[in-house]
């Protein structure tokens, strides 16, 4: 899909500029070129196709529509799935969060939604099928959207909503439900532009830390020698996944800064279920995240919320080692 581009690419840094296909500068710069002008195209053409689904399904009416009725335990898949699809870092993920509670979700479906929301997206998608192809970004959101469903349920399971603070509490006893969704209705040329629009600011917003994340990569790529990570995370070691997701954790980042260090990690040696499993935790189980959420949680909630998660990543990872 992407070979005019890597012929480009390869005319620009060794024809143009000069430098040598062997040495650690040009695989570097082409490395970073090449990626950062698939990424960004990848990133856009998936946004505005989410854009299209996000403009149908608005929060408000899924929200609602969650809030209404009985599914059988459906609403969590519902909800993991639609965590999927909302363009939300874990750190944005929680005034939504604190919407769905008000709303009188209950609480395992709203932490299906929270789990999923940071992990899979179509920025992690977008790049994911540029680095890793489609069968890896099908399973990549496949176990995404199966781990907040599962833990959702399991955490719902916990009756957890009285350790929610005194502040939340407060505002669901005196919120009232909304009404249905009663926004103005445009027809699909007439959202369109809009949607055009709001993803190019997606793109805009993360092109930061896509290239910050791709620079550190093509680093990475051209100068740290093969086999260096895997004397530390190699699949060797048993104990490997888990001291991923621990270092993970501190290091928070978006999909977008964080994918194309995995890449090179992978290319490195690490197993794929391994960097798999230390993304989650950098996007996912962040201190950040658990910062905002101090204002609706207690920390007693806050530890059951990363330790559980934290164990579904962890199986996550000796999955996807076993089966890819």
């Amino acid at each position: 899909m992407f070979d005019w581009l890597d012929s480009l690419i390869a005319w620009l840094v060794y024809d143009t500029i000069g430098l040598d296909a062997a040495t650690h500068w040009g695989q570097a710069l082409h490395f970073f070129f090449y990626d950062s002008i698939k990424i960004l195209i990848l990133l856009f053409l998936v946004t505005f196709l989410m854009g299209i689904v996000n403009a149908y399904f608005p929060i408000d009416r899924i929200r609602n529509f969650l809030s209404r009725n009985k599914l059988y335990g459906g609403e969590y898949l519902l909800a993991s799935t639609f965590g999927a699809i909302t363009p939300f870092c874990s750190c944005s993920s929680v005034p939504l969060f604190i919407g769905f509670v008000k709303g009188g979700i209950p609480m395992g479906v709203t932490l299906a939604f929270l789990i999923t929301s940071p992990l899979v997206n179509e920025v992690a998608i977008a790049i994911f099928i540029g680095m890793f192809g489609v069968k890896t970004t099908l399973l990549y959101a496949a176990s995404g959207i199966l781990l907040g469903t599962i833990g959702g349920y399991v955490l719902g399971r916990f009756r957890l909503e009285r350790f929610l603070t005194p502040w939340v509490q407060g505002v669901i006893q005196q919120a009232e439900m909304e009404g249905a969704y009663d926004g103005e209705q445009l027809t699909f040329s007439q959202r369109l532009p809009g949607v055009a629009r709001e993803a190019l600011g997606i793109v805009k917003s993360v092109i930061l830390y896509v290239l910050i994340g791709i620079g550190i990569g093509a680093l990475m790529h051209g100068f740290v020698p093969t086999g260096f990570f895997e004397k530390y995370i190699s699949a060797d070691n048993p104990l490997a996944v888990p001291l991923a997701v621990i270092l993970g954790v501190p290091m928070y980042a978006n999909a977008a800064g964080v994918l194309p260090v995995i890449q090179v990690l992978v290319q490195k040696g690490v197993p794929l279920g391994t960097a798999i499993a230390f993304m989650m935790a950098v996007i996912g189980l962040s201190l950040p995240e658990a910062t905002l959420l101090k204002k609706v949680m207690t920390m007693k909630l806050i530890a059951i919320f990363f330790g559980t998660v934290a164990i579904f990543i962890i199986l996550s990872g000796y999955l996807f080692n076993a089966i890819l």
